[in-house]
């Protein structure tokens, strides 16, 4: 079993995500811990805690960072155009939840709950790195006693999604990432190399939610808004960036990696953009010297991906 802290900013992938992790029999999910990104923590709170309701998932919600790591930086635009204004692709949503989040912020709740399971718990980042990063800040030791931490984010032999330089959750925070990317623990950074080849179709989608049940109707009904999004860009469907890093955590084989130290610009033209040094490259001197090296995926098996969203989700078990 893979016990993980999901960190996350719902929206819409991340709700698959969610549900993916919810019911992978080969997961625990021991904490749900929320930032900003895709909608402003109020909302991504709010959301997390509509779905834990909804899908009956019992994990605690921590609300997390609702400001950069760097708190100078200024405040960019929520993207409404990709998950709505209420960031859960405008689906009716109760004013008010029964569920409340846990009283702690999301890095000390993440701090403790690994503290509490030394080498157990795998952190799995699929919005900006804030969280971890505020983490790292305040208890710089507990990196050494993370199992893993996988990351939604970044792109190393193609261009961004937000700027030729970016991708979006990166951008959004690229202090918190370099941090997070530099500290002594073991990171896997699942980012648009990966994720832009793993399109699920409408059809599929549709598919599942008939063999669901009235749970993954919620989840096709929150996704229609992405895939309106995605129909100018892929086609027919959507990426399921999200959900790709949380099936590395349980299927790594279909991923193929790079292994090599990797830092993030802060500022300037390329702001927010991802560079690793690949190990057994010499280059002069660098700004990569002494970090510890990191695994980037550089290629996926993309349908054997879905598949494995699409057992667990679907049938709660393991492809």
């Amino acid at each position: 079993m893979h016990k993980v802290i999901f960190d996350t900013d719902p929206g819409i992938d991340d709700a698959m995500a969610l549900l993916f992790l919810h019911r992978h029999p080969q997961i625990d999910l021991i904490g749900v811990t929320t930032v900003f990104g895709n909608a402003p923590i109020d909302l991504t709170t709010r959301n997390a805690l509509f779905l834990t309701q909804k899908w009956g998932i019992h994990a605690p919600v921590a609300q997390g960072a609702g400001l950069t790591f760097d708190p100078s930086r200024p405040e960019g635009h929520w993207p409404t155009f990709i998950h709505g204004e209420n960031g859960l692709g405008d689906i009716d949503i109760p004013s008010s939840l029964d569920a409340q989040a846990d009283g702690r912020p999301a890095w000390q709740f993440i701090i403790d709950t690994v503290r509490a399971q030394p080498g157990e718990v795998t952190l799995v980042a699929v919005g900006r790195m804030t969280n971890l990063a505020l983490a790292l800040k305040a208890d710089p030791d507990f990196a050494a006693l993370v199992k893993e931490v996988v990351v939604m984010g970044g792109a190393f032999d193609l261009n961004g999604n937000v700027s030729p330089a970016a991708e979006a959750n990166i951008h959004g925070d690229p202090e918190a990432a370099d941090l997070v990317f530099t500290a002594p623990w073991r990171v896997t950074v699942v980012g648009l190399d990966v994720t832009l080849k793993t399109v699920m179709t409408s059809g599929f989608l549709t598919e599942m939610a008939s063999a669901g049940g009235a749970a993954v109707q919620l989840l096709s009904d929150i996704s229609q808004f992405y895939i309106d999004f995605y129909s100018h860009r892929v086609g027919d469907g959507m990426v399921v960036h999200d959900s790709c890093a949380c099936v590395y955590v349980v299927a790594p084989d279909l991923f193929k990696t790079r292994s090599g130290p990797i830092r993030v610009v802060c500022g300037g033209i390329a702001d927010g953009q991802t560079i690793q040094k690949p190990d057994g490259r010499v280059f002069p001197p660098g700004h990569w010297d002494g970090h510890p090296s990191q695994l980037v995926c550089t290629d996926v098996e993309a349908d054997r991906v879905l598949e494995v969203i699409r057992t667990a989700i679907v049938e709660g078990r393991a492809a």
